[in-house]
């Protein structure tokens, strides 16, 4: 099967030598998302809901530029610094996938790369009708 990775062109990509999207037949995996844009600015800065947001609208454009949709997602892992602000982000989570329903994990961890990044995100997919039969 064909392997395809995609980068977004933050800094931490180039850094730590990952891709933000990897797609492997069928299956995608989206690397830990959060609120940095291209120069490695955190958008939303103290706003849950706003950081998480920005991070679903990311990760649609990562999953489009493989050929895969927000309907395609089938698992989301949410990591939040604040447990206390799980209801914007579950908000944000329920505005993206409330039709669509995937598989969801949600965890605090202690800190992320950044003190201003309250969230992260990853995804997996799985094109529907890209070569896996029922």
């Amino acid at each position: 099967m064909e392997r395809k990775l995609v980068s977004t062109g933050t800094p931490w990509e180039a850094i730590a030598g990952y891709s933000r999207v990897v797609r492997v037949g069928p299956f995608v995996y989206v690397s830990g998302t959060t609120a940095a844009d291209t120069n490695g600015q955190i958008q939303h800065p103290g706003d849950v809901y706003g950081q998480a947001t920005y991070i679903y609208r990311k990760i649609e454009a990562s999953l489009q530029s493989v050929g895969a949709t927000l309907k395609d997602v089938v698992r989301t892992r949410v990591y939040l610094t604040n447990m206390d602000e799980w209801q914007q982000s579950t908000r944000a989570h329920h505005d993206f996938f409330s039709e669509i329903r995937p598989a969801n994990t949600l965890v605090e961890v202690s800190r992320l790369a950044t003190a201003d990044m309250l969230v992260e995100i990853e995804v997996d997919a799985v094109i529907a009708n890209a070569g896996l039969s029922e």
